[in-house]
């Protein structure tokens, strides 16, 4: 049997390797990938970007390993708990966590120095210290009026650990933190993330107990945009080698949920033209959860494959390979990780995964444990 340890191993190790596979290709259409790689199947990927002007790239460096603000980000959040001990809401996003992001300095891989992670964070993760530090609002609202984005989901998983067997309270969690970041369908998916984490701890969990775990939580937009997913690909279970069709299935149904489609880039002749990208809608949902479910589901949880699938199909390739590897690491262990790629994703990020995974590992059990403490004093109440 996986142990609890060598479970936390797998969701932080896999954290960092379905980031670094993706991140060389983040932004690229499908099609663009095949047609420039071929196949990401290695962590050795040269960034598409690596030979732009350094100002063009914003002074950053991917591939070979390199983690993003997904791992950071995790990272962050494990510190928080580490610290506190016990479970968190929006105020230890406006007080630890910002803390962790805005003023501790860390290493940050894409930039090669020791500095704040604010500084290589995106703006929807910016806005945490906008929210919380200058604007001093209620931690409860700060989320209100972001970006909606996966940037909340992306660095999610530590939540599902600390509530493991428990996926309502991981989901109930999740919202309760997030929602000083994020809001609406970005809000959501954290939620569902967190508690697909959170059943993939139970050592019997199947791939169909984990999506049915989601379609049961999820709320609007993101229940049905996973259910469509995760219908689809088990339907294209044997045609899963024909790429070219998954992904135009999987897209075609994306479209009803994430108006965007390629359309990712940002340039000025965007600037004041109205559109509904990014904004809150409960009709709507993050595209990077129903994808990852959908490939764990089409490759009925095959480590590798399902996370190479998803960074293979486009877009959000990091965050994608993100939460595929979380769930999957989760249930599998970090034994499904090949050593070579821990030892390269440690190496290239002066990172020790297994060390912070096994110290976050203790303080969650002295978590849940406590958990069961309280459990067991409400149940005597109805003695």
């Amino acid at each position: 049997m996986t142990s609890f340890r060598d479970r936390v191993r797998g969701v932080v190790a896999s954290t960092a390797l379905g980031d670094a596979l993706g991140a060389p290709v983040e932004k690229l259409t499908y099609e663009q990938i095949k047609s420039q790689y071929g196949r990401v199947e290695s962590l050795m990927t040269r960034w598409h970007k690596i030979d732009w002007p350094a100002d063009a790239r914003q002074g950053r460096v991917r591939g070979d390993g390199i983690v993003t603000d997904d791992t950071l980000m995790t990272l962050a959040l494990i510190n928080v708990y580490l610290k506190e001990g016990r479970h968190l809401d929006a105020y230890d996003m406006g007080n630890e966590f910002v803390k962790e992001i805005a003023f501790r300095k860390t290493y940050v891989p894409e930039l090669e120095r020791e500095t704040a992670i604010i500084d290589r964070l995106f703006y929807p993760e910016k806005y945490i210290f906008m929210r919380h530090v200058l604007a001093n609002c209620d931690p409860r609202e700060a989320g209100i009026g972001n970006m909606v984005n996966c940037g909340a989901a992306m660095y999610i998983a530590p939540v599902g650990i600390v509530n493991a067997g428990h996926p309502k309270a991981a989901y109930d969690e999740a919202i309760l933190f997030a929602m000083g970041h994020q809001s609406s369908y970005g809000l959501e998916a954290a939620g569902v993330l967190a508690a697909c984490v959170a059943k993939a701890f139970e050592p019997e969990a199947t791939v169909e107990d984990i999506v049915n775990t989601a379609i049961d939580l999820a709320k609007d937009g993101t229940r049905e945009a996973i259910r469509e997913l995760t219908a689809a690909a088990r339907e294209l279970r044997a045609e899963r080698d024909d790429m070219d069709k998954v992904i135009s299935v999987f897209q075609d149904i994306l479209l009803k949920y994430s108006p965007m489609g390629d359309d990712v880039n940002r340039h000025i002749d965007k600037v004041g033209v109205p559109s509904n990208h990014y904004t809150p809608n409960r009709l709507w949902s993050i595209e990077e959860l129903p994808l990852a479910l959908a490939f764990i589901v089409l490759n009925d949880g095959e480590y590798y494959r399902s996370i190479l699938d998803g960074i293979n199909s486009g877009r959000d390739t990091d965050s994608i390979g993100v939460m595929a590897g979380v769930i999957l690491g989760a249930m599998q262990g970090y034994e499904a990780i090949a050593p070579l790629d821990i030892e390269r994703l440690n190496k290239v990020n002066r990172l020790d995964l297994f060390a912070i995974s096994d110290r976050f590992s203790d303080v969650a059990a002295s978590i849940i444990e406590a958990d069961l403490r309280a459990h067991a004093a409400r149940k005597a109440i109805l003695v």
